[in-house]
């Protein structure tokens, strides 16, 4: 009775999560992102000056509603715990590569159901690249790939994604000089502050009390033949459905869809990449932001892992536009891809090899 009830919670929480993130793009954020986890910390990292790309400066708010959320929600349950130290730079690296992937395609695993809500038939093949990427992932994970364990960290190291999150909000409002805010293009696109941080308050508690996650509803479809998790982003994508084509923002078709390119293979390779770099660090990039708001460093790593690489496609012409992707990107997914199947391997047989050879010499 209890698992039950814990499926319709999750059922219930993903219609309510899709219909905030259908409805945001109506009260002014880009059209199918209403909610784009990759694309808001590239927002993010161009306000605070970690790029230079005009159209893409804005300091999200939903960003900083989902981890200050999840903390509130992680803290009131006392699920709140301060750990780390599972191979943090190895993390950076995912992370950094995850966001190349997302950049190539356009949008994290949380737009792509968006997109297709909205009746991009690009995000089809992105979604069969996903696929594919988490089938790779899954094939480490049954071989014995791991980071190694975490560590209880000091209280206050699991605050301090929250405490910058604040101070970023902050920066937000006050608006330094320093601070950037496009003109024109996506980051010109948003709600009203208020809207949109209380949007991400209420997808960061229900993400902390559901552990909604993309990759870890696919791995653990095949893994464990667990429905719970992939339920919850059914739900979001018929509620973000049925929201747009009430609201009249549903348009079937590959051409002229809302930032997105009609490159099916780059498409797909670049979700690929997604797909395989966040299984091996166990969640999508919106569990990473939940988790470093619950106190995990190594999730705060991650997602800092995520900017400087949102930073790095767009200082050096990485990340594709409406045009389609870039020479470079193409170079940048291959060698994201080789990079994440080294760590794979790495942390699957090198590791086995090691153990084997300290027991022969016992």
């Amino acid at each position: 009775m209890e698992k039950k009830n814990d499926k319709l919670f999750i059922i219930i929480a993903g219609l309510v999560i899709g219909v905030i993130a259908a409805a945001l793009a109506f009260a002014g954020n880009p059209k199918n992102m209403g909610f784009c986890i990759a694309c808001f910390l590239r927002d993010t990292a161009g306000g605070l000056g970690l790029h230079k790309a005009a159209p893409v400066q804005y300091i999200r708010p939903e960003i900083v509603g989902i981890v200050i959320g999840a903390f509130v929600a992680a803290f009131a349950k006392k699920e709140f715990s301060s750990k780390g130290g599972s191979a943090p730079m190895t993390r950076f690296v995912l992370g950094f590569f995850a966001m190349v992937g997302c950049l190539m395609f356009l949008g994290c695993p949380f737009r792509m159901i968006l997109r297709l809500a909205g009746g991009d038939l690009n995000a089809v093949l992105g979604l069969v690249g996903f696929i594919a990427g988490i089938f790779c992932g899954i094939f480490f994970l049954k071989n014995g790939y791991s980071l190694k364990r975490t560590y209880t960290l000091k209280q206050g190291e699991g605050c301090w994604m929250t405490m910058i999150e604040v101070v970023i909000f902050a920066l937000l409002l006050v608006k330094p000089a320093f601070i950037a805010f496009s003109e024109e293009g996506p980051g010109s696109m948003h709600a009203a502050i208020a809207l949109s941080l209380g949007a991400g308050l209420i997808v960061g508690v229900l993400a902390q009390r559901t552990r909604l996650c993309m990759v870890g509803g696919t791995r653990d479809l095949v893994l464990f033949k667990e429905t719970r998790l992939m339920m919850g982003f059914i739900a979001i994508l018929v509620a973000a459905l049925i929201t747009n084509i009430v609201l009249k923002g549903f348009k079937l078709g590959f051409a002229e869809q809302p930032i997105a390119h009609t490159d099916g293979l780059w498409n797909a390779l670049g979700m690929l990449l997604v797909g395989f770099a966040c299984v091996l660090l166990g969640g999508c990039p919106l569990r990473q932001l939940v988790l470093s708001g619950e106190g995990n460093a190594d999730s705060a790593i991650t997602v800092l892992g995520l900017m400087v690489g949102a930073a790095f496609c767009h200082n050096f012409g990485l990340a594709s536009s409406g045009e389609g992707p870039t020479a470079a990107g193409k170079i940048a997914v291959i060698i994201g891809i080789v990079v994440v199947l080294c760590i794979g391997v790495i942390n699957t047989y090198v590791k086995e090899k090691t153990a084997n050879t300290a027991n022969e010499a016992a």
